[in-house]
């Protein structure tokens, strides 16, 4: 508490590309915002670096991710800490952005560690299969923990992020419109626009399911097939990922397709799988 009033304090449990640019938007909020604390604690996953250097230390000296991020200043308030527990230890604002297979062992790892009303948010795009079932990401660390999670997702290539071309995303949550909010003045920035929409399994699995279309419309270009019937992929496939989201959850709503999370996030995926298809089906007729 200062002033009467309640300071929140940001961890974020992964480093890669995606988390390294995450940190770097939220530090340039955390600085400023008088809500936050100024420190970032980013978790490491530690790796020893063609120069024996180890990567946290090296993010440390230098303020930016030479592996994962290179060229890009993090902010001199984003502290890179190899050590799970201690990275989370103080906060009460965690932002999951890791593989979605390491998830659960990150979890399991936290149970008991947190600080009483701590908050969780997912930029982790899939979903883990289980026998009784597919579980989202957010349920996973929600269920695993016991705390609230909200999710982001959006069309956010993070290099492009990092250079501060402008991006959207929607943070998807339940109920909690407060807790909502809170995470969009964490993200929101000039160069980065965030929204809000009651409906965390919908923009949940717009991230999820959109991978799916995106490798059919790579596909497409990759066999030459021409921008109607890449086209017509993607527009189907937005369909077909609205009726399969509502199969699983009635609740979902047609209007999350229209975020950024939903159509503009398809769009942008599919544009990236496009380049990777063609040559992947280019270099297959060649070895024919």
């Amino acid at each position: 508490m200062e002033n009467g009033h309640a300071k929140y304090r940001v961890a974020v449990i992964g480093s890669g590309n995606w988390g390294s640019v995450a940190s770097r938007l939220i530090a340039s909020n955390t600085a400023k915002l008088p809500s936050f604390y100024d420190e970032v604690r980013m978790w490491v996953f530690e790796e020893i670096l063609p120069t024996g250097k180890k990567l946290s230390e090296s993010i440390n000296e230098e303020n930016e991710n030479c592996k994962y991020l290179p060229g890009i200043k993090l902010g001199a308030n984003v502290i890179a800490d190899p050590d799970l527990e201690s990275a989370v230890k103080d906060a009460n604002m965690l932002v999951f952005v890791t593989p979605h297979q390491f998830v659960e062992g990150i979890c399991k790892k936290l149970v008991g560690k947190l600080r009483p009303g701590a908050e969780a948010i997912s930029l982790i795009k899939g979903m883990e299969v289980k026998m009784e079932g597919p579980c989202m990401i957010s349920k996973l660390i929600a269920d695993t923990l016991g705390i609230n999670c909200c999710v982001l997702m959006g069309a956010n290539i993070a290099n492009e992020i990092a250079v501060e071309m402008f991006s959207e995303a929607t943070i998807g949550y339940r109920k909690d419109k407060e807790v909502a909010n809170r995470w969009a003045n964490l993200f929101t920035t000039p160069y980065f626009l965030v929204s809000v929409a009651e409906d965390i399994e919908g923009v949940e699995l717009c991230g999820t399911l959109k991978n799916i279309v995106a490798i059919a419309a790579g596909l497409v270009d990759g066999l030459d097939m021409g921008n109607n019937t890449k086209a017509a992929i993607m527009r189907i496939g937005l369909r077909e990922m609205r009726a399969f989201s509502k199969l699983l959850f009635p609740s979902v709503r047609d209007n999350t397709f229209f975020e950024s999370c939903g159509v503009a996030d398809l769009i942008t995926t599919c544009r990236m799988y496009l380049h990777c298809n063609q040559l992947t089906i280019k270099q297959i007729n060649t070895e024919k």
